[in-house]
């Protein structure tokens, strides 16, 4: 007698609900190699677009939408104009290199490179090293501690404040400011309503510390950008304002997640921890790989077609918007082996963490000199850290974008 095998049932394609499930907001990297596998460009559909965006998930085509001058951050230059919300959310924002290409581009990208040049952010070593040694004094006293709040929160803030000339007095407005700026659901038209009158404060905040440093320069970068505004007529007020808020933020934000993101890692792969504690020359690539690995950065900000031009197999018209999702590329199989393992000594890690091309990440050197300090001495210090609560209770900050922890506590002894 014969038996009847039944043939396997296919898997649904995965979907935009899915992607914007809360299972999948906690742990994405599943979802992502599904995507690689099986929808590699991934169909989002956006009212304001000329036809379908897409993201890109894997390496190689992240990589290409990164480099290829055909696409552009700019969507004016491919014919799309912004939402009524999106025009009052960016009104500013269009100012800032992130938004701009070509020679605008350029221009204000060698400014901001001020901040971040190799001596300026090798000056500040000492300096951080010294505020990662107070701030895990503290919260070695208590023995168990939120690391986001007692650390990766307060010392990327206070050294971006100290680069930028931003007064003692005035750095816990710009904390409430910042604060919730990121986590804002770009897919809920409320939630981007609601940010509205946030960004006006705090571009209003910015003008008036402008306004005092031009009145009592100093020697940090704020002074330097309003400098040359003045000097060389190279910075419009808009750009003066806009550049300050992009280096405040971007200078900040990135390294928050990357120390959350990154200890999380580490005590959920306690054998690496110890790998670092007992070889502390690691210290360079274990960085990397925790930037691989944790991709604080899960996605930037689309590119739009310029002209018409394929990827992965797809023609994408001009004024279409393609996602990079770093989180996916970061994962890729084709380019990672074992890609969801962490190795600390993983080499060569050509990841993609910062972006690439010409809009590569100005604050790199910045959060990776942060990141350096804060991982050696936390595994120095405290080699045997856990978590002090459950795994699924721990939450994650609403963006998908960027990925980040509202809190990690932490077992020190």
């Amino acid at each position: 007698m014969s038996v009847a095998h039944a043939l396997p049932v296919p898997s649904a394609p995965p979907t935009i609900a899915e992607y914007q499930s809360p299972a999948v907001h906690r742990d994405p990297y599943p979802f992502y190699a599904r995507l690689r596998r099986e929808r590699p460009m991934f169909p989002v559909e956006r009212g304001n677009m000329a036809g379908p965006s897409y993201m890109a998930c894997r390496y190689d085509d992240v990589l290409f939408v990164l480099k290829d001058e055909r696409f552009g951050s700019d969507r004016r230059s491919a014919g799309v104009e912004p939402s009524w919300v999106e025009r009052k959310l960016i009104m500013d924002l269009n100012n800032t290199m992130v938004m701009r290409d070509g020679v605008d581009h350029r221009r204000l990208r060698n400014l901001a490179h001020q901040a971040f040049t190799t001596s300026r952010v090798e000056a500040l070593t000492a300096r951080v090293e010294g505020l990662v040694g107070e701030l895990l004094d503290r919260m070695e006293r208590a023995g168990t501690a939120d690391l986001i709040a007692g650390l990766a929160l307060p010392l990327p803030i206070t050294v971006i404040c100290d680069l930028m000339g931003v007064p003692e007095r005035d750095r816990s407005t710009f904390h409430r400011w910042m604060s919730g700026l990121v986590d804002v659901d770009s897919g809920a038209i409320g939630s981007l309503v609601r940010m509205v009158p946030k960004m006006i404060g705090l571009f209003r905040f910015i003008r008036r510390l402008i306004e005092r440093r031009r009145k009592d320069r100093g020697d940090d970068l704020l002074s330097a950008l309003i400098a040359a505004e003045e000097d060389g007529s190279r910075l419009s007020e808009k750009e003066l304002v806009s550049s300050t808020f992009l280096l405040l933020l971007a200078g900040h934000e990135t390294t928050v997640n990357l120390i959350g993101n990154g200890m999380l890692a580490l005590v959920e792969n306690p054998e690496q921890l110890e790998r670092l504690r007992a070889d502390p020359e690691l210290i360079d690539s274990a960085v990397e790989e925790l930037l691989r690995f944790t991709s604080p950065v899960q996605m930037p900000a689309p590119r739009f077609a310029i002209q018409d031009v394929e990827v992965g197999g797809v023609l994408i018209r001009r004024g279409q918007a393609v996602a990079p999702l770093i989180g996916s590329a970061n994962r890729d199989e084709t380019h990672f082996p074992d890609p969801d393992a962490l190795d600390l000594g993983r080499s060569p890690n050509r990841h993609l963490a910062f972006g690439f091309g010409v809009h590569y990440c100005v604050g790199a050197p910045l959060a990776r000199l942060e990141a350096r300090a804060v991982f050696r001495a936390l595994s120095q210090r405290f080699p045997r850290a856990a978590l002090a609560v459950p795994r699924e209770k721990i939450r994650w900050r609403k963006s998908r974008a960027l990925r980040g922890l509202q809190a990690l506590p932490l077992r020190l002894r």
